[in-house]
């Protein structure tokens, strides 16, 4: 349950380390070229991979606050510290829930770019080789590896616009497990989506769950029509897909992250209990209960639940 989710402590150099992590056709169609090897196991665990939650300046106490009291879990932070490989200053905050893990920046300088379009942070069992099998699996790096004072970062950019950050530690770290596992929502478009799935699959050592070309659209604010829904899994934690011509309503889109839990509506009670805006929902489409939700500092987020 939320509400049980254990306390667990996490040394403080692991912790700081995290703050410085980004028509019907067969599913074949679209599964990637290269079928992926032992090389690839590159992924530690979904509990290591992060969303990265740039806040507005000055919001960091207010969104951390909001997000534990809706979803549980511990934090470490905030410290000043220059997640950045140029000069920068930033308030960081590690939050550690039982619904995903946040790294939460509230820059008190200007954020250098590209900074900032990373969407996640994931922990990697060896840096060099995972820049090398990006690049193999037609991904780009887009800032080359640095040195943080306790571990090493890159970010990654696959085809279609979606960059991740890299990550690994001097001292493996140790959090706990997950009561669900977030996903990672992208939006792109049917001219990008076979070329990112070729990269992006390969370098994840992930496959398609389901690709469902008819999918309800009321489940992204159009109701009456449908688009393409695929859903993967790999190492890395699960990835929706949404394919659509992007004539997208408000909010859909701003949202980077899913999270799953057991109530929807005990969930968002706590959620605007503590300051956060419902912006969407909550609807019934698909087996799924779902709202997007917008938490102090600007963070918006989807929030489901199976049925």
């Amino acid at each position: 349950m939320i509400q049980g989710f254990a306390r667990r402590a996490v040394p403080l150099v692991a912790a700081i380390a995290a703050l410085t992590a980004v028509p019907t056709a067969s599913v074949a169609q679209t599964a990637p070229a290269r079928t992926p090897g032992s090389h690839r196991q590159l992924a530690v665990g979904p509990q290591y991979d992060s969303t990265h939650v740039y806040v507005t300046p000055g919001t960091e106490q207010a969104f951390v606050a909001s997000w534990v009291s809706t979803f549980g879990g511990t934090t470490i932070g905030p410290v000043s510290t220059q997640v950045t490989p140029t000069p920068s200053r930033t308030l960081s905050e590690l939050v550690l829930s039982p619904v995903g893990t946040l790294s939460v920046f509230d820059f008190t300088t200007p954020v250098p770019y590209p900074f900032g379009t990373e969407r996640t942070g994931w922990l990697v069992t060896d840096l060099d080789r995972a820049v090398g099998a990006a690049r193999a699996d037609g991904a780009a790096v887009t800032v080359a590896p640095f040195a943080d004072p306790i571990g090493r970062d890159t970010v990654i950019q696959f085809p279609g616009g979606i960059s991740a950050q890299l990550y690994v530690h001097t001292t493996p770290p140790s959090y706990p497990a997950l009561a669900s596992v977030p996903e990672n929502r992208l939006y792109l478009s049917p001219d990008a989506v076979g070329a990112f799935l070729r990269s992006y699959l390969p370098f994840t050592g992930g496959r398609i769950v389901s690709d469902d070309r008819r999918a309800d659209g009321a489940a992204i604010g159009l109701p009456g029509t449908t688009y393409r829904l695929i859903r993967l899994t790999s190492g890395f934690g699960t990835t929706t897909i949404t394919v659509t011509d992007g004539r997208l309503p408000y909010p859909f889109g701003r949202e980077l992250t899913g999270y799953g839990v057991t109530d929807l509506g005990a969930t968002l009670d706590r959620a605007k209990a503590s300051g956060a805006s419902v912006l969407w929902g909550p609807v019934s489409v698909g087996g799924r209960d779902s709202a997007v939700v917008q938490f102090p500092g600007g963070y918006v987020a989807e929030i489901h639940a199976e049925r």
